[in-house]
């Protein structure tokens, strides 16, 4: 009888526990960054020969992520929206706009269009 009263408790007070961290996930912390979709591994220096969007796509082959360049800020694209993945591969080397969660230097993307 006291062991179904102490899970009882134990069990209430992780569901309160739980409700407290509702409100964080309900918020939309999502911010829209402006700049040059990249490459992890170059970010604003393409190493490779060709233009800006031919060495990004180079860089994506051999495993780097896409990047997001704004101003002297390099920020790491993370989805995998196979959508999203095409629309950074059709950005490559151009502006674009992406929504999503930043997180430090990583943006978890939402959403991904032609930046003006």
């Amino acid at each position: 009888m006291k062991a179904n009263r102490i899970a009882t408790a134990v069990l209430g007070i992780q569901l309160l526990a739980g409700l407290g961290a509702v409100p964080a996930l309900a918020a939309d912390n999502s911010q829209t960054l402006t700049g040059e979709v990249s490459d992890a591994m170059c970010g604003a220096k393409h190493e490779m020969p060709g233009n800006a969007a031919e060495c990004t796509r180079a860089c994506i082959k051999h495993g780097s992520k896409y990047a997001l360049v704004v101003g002297d800020k390099v920020y790491t694209l993370e989805t995998s929206d196979k959508a999203v993945l095409g629309k950074l591969n059709d950005l490559a080397g151009a502006k674009a706009k992406v929504t999503g969660k930043v997180d430090g230097d990583t943006v978890n993307i939402k959403s991904v269009a032609a930046g003006s």
